[in-house]
């Protein structure tokens, strides 16, 4: 049998804990910007498009 070791893999600081969850909420925020930016351009010209000739 294999012996493991008592520790469970890498234990981060309150220091490192916190800037992960910064880092993690400005992906977060970053990805949301771009889903209402992706909305609005498809809104904007799905519009757009019914104004068109037939």
């Amino acid at each position: 049998m294999v012996d493991h070791p008592t520790e469970a893999g890498i234990v981060l600081t309150p220091e490192e804990k916190r800037r992960q969850r910064q880092r993690n909420l400005a992906i977060a925020f970053a990805l949301a910007g771009l889903c209402v930016i992706f909305w609005v351009v498809t809104i904007v010209k799905g519009a757009a498009i019914l104004q068109r000739p037939m």
